[in-house]
């Protein structure tokens, strides 16, 4: 065998080695933020939301291929080793793959369409959440009244505008983590 061809080997054994730890790294940071909700009990939400985060970095410099074994991963290690249920719920429903989603609607050619998906992804995640965390993880209802006023429809409304904010800042890290790490990344993984 040419010595040439042996090198291409190692190169591309290496480049998947650092791709593999590079991953777990991701997986296990992931997993790592999802544990703290049982420390911390209000992040329910927003820890989740910063552990999905994570997975834009894996689709960067990856591809969606690495991200989605990734996210699966973290899914599986976070319901075994994280309390808060309804923080995994809301991680494995939407906040977990909803960056690496992101990525495919993005491509869309109309803005119009990449909105519509986004929405309609993201309503139909909480409220399947919703009726989740009521009837399989025995949530109460009374958790969602306010001064004695049932409120789901309203918190969904707010939801919405959090994800806006939500999504704008997946956005903003994305420009911010390619002009400054990127490249540094690139080199670590030998990729480039």
């Amino acid at each position: 065998m040419p010595v040439a061809t042996r090198l291409a080997e190692a190169v591309a054994v290496e480049n998947h080695t650092m791709k593999l730890a590079f991953s777990g790294m991701l997986v296990a940071l992931s997993t790592a933020l999802m544990f703290l909700t049982n420390l911390f009990p209000v992040a329910s939400y927003t820890l989740p939301a910063i552990a999905g985060a994570l997975w834009i970095l894996s689709v960067i410099e990856l591809g969606k291929g690495w991200a989605w074994p990734s996210f699966v991963a973290s899914s599986l290690l976070s319901f075994l080793v994280v309390a808060d249920k309804e923080a995994v719920a809301m991680f494995v429903l939407f906040f977990g793959y909803y960056p690496i989603l992101k990525a495919y609607f993005e491509q869309f050619s109309r803005r119009f369409l990449t909105w519509l998906a986004k929405y309609l992804l993201f309503n139909v995640a909480m409220i399947v959440e919703f009726i989740l965390s009521i009837h399989l993880l025995g949530v109460p209802e009374e958790s969602f009244t306010v001064f004695g006023v049932y409120l789901p429809w309203v918190f969904l409304l707010i939801g919405n505008v959090a994800f806006l904010l939500y999504d704008y800042c997946l956005s903003c890290l994305v420009v911010v983590y390619c002009q400054r790490m990127h490249k540094n990344v690139q080199r670590w993984l030998h990729l480039k």
